[in-house]
């Protein structure tokens, strides 16, 4: 595992904004893996600024975003397809037949997870997965316990995590589905490289936790440590509670304000 903290936010998502921007400029047909919630909008703005600065092209890149809102259809504004939508594809040139997310909204949900596992399969898998990390310590949403060989299935959503989420209904917990749709940390653990980002003092505990307290599925980030390539990208606040040892280890680069 390659840990890197930076000095701030800003550096942070910038630096993951670049390690996506680089594999990206590296294969003919990148695949990635994207994530969702308030860690990564600075990265999907880096991104977007990458675009329409530097020429940074999605002409050729297919997308697989970790999970949807069961029961939430693409146009709903509290779906992560509006998320995605307005925060990255609108606003890059990624064709939008090779954007995906899960359908929420599926009539069946257990054959669109089934189908959703299979077009990443014929995809050829994802390069890179970007990931957050929870309040329970969830990547996608992999609530615990998370087998590590889950795949994209539906899961009930914790109550801890539908009181993180609450901004965009309303404030209100009781107004977040219960369930959502989720590639499973099996599928996640496939993809080529893993790149965990965390950001902000509420992250410091779960961070600790996860880097380096017992691997299992209790704390499915976790398994990222059971992975030969993974980059985790922490500003200091989310770094704070390490050990010394761990952050003896870490990568620190200066602030590239």
């Amino acid at each position: 595992m390659r840990l890197i903290i930076m000095p701030d936010p800003h550096s942070a998502t910038r630096l993951a904004a670049i390690e996506i921007a680089s594999l990206m400029t590296a294969r003919n047909s990148p695949v990635l893996g994207l994530a969702t919630g308030r860690t990564m909008e600075g990265v999907y703005r880096d991104l977007c600024v990458m675009h329409r600065e530097e020429g940074l092209d999605f002409s050729t890149t297919t997308s697989f975003n970790l999970d949807e809102y069961a029961g939430l259809s693409a146009d709903d504004r509290r779906s992560y397809h509006h998320y995605m939508n307005s925060l990255l594809f609108n606003h890059v040139n990624i064709r939008p037949s090779a954007a995906h997310l899960p359908a929420g909204d599926a009539s069946d949900l257990d054959a669109e997870c089934t189908a959703y596992e299979k077009l990443i399969e014929t995809s050829g898998g994802i390069d890179l997965q970007l990931l957050g990390i929870g309040d329970t310590g969830h990547i996608g949403f992999n609530e615990p316990p998370s087998p590590f060989d889950s795949r994209t299935r539906c899961v009930a959503l914790n109550r801890k995590t539908r009181i993180q989420n609450a901004g965009m209904f309303g404030g209100n917990p009781d107004n977040v589905p219960t369930h959502a749709l989720t590639m499973g940390v099996g599928t996640i653990l496939e993809a080529r490289h893993l790149l965990l980002l965390a950001l902000g003092n509420s992250k410091a505990a779960i961070v600790a936790k996860a880097l380096e307290g017992a691997v299992g599925p209790e704390v499915s980030a976790s398994a990222i440590r059971l992975h030969p390539q993974c980059t985790v990208i922490l500003d200091a606040e989310s770094a704070s509670t390490l050990s010394a040892e761990t952050r003896s280890q870490a990568l620190y680069q200066e602030s590239q304000d």
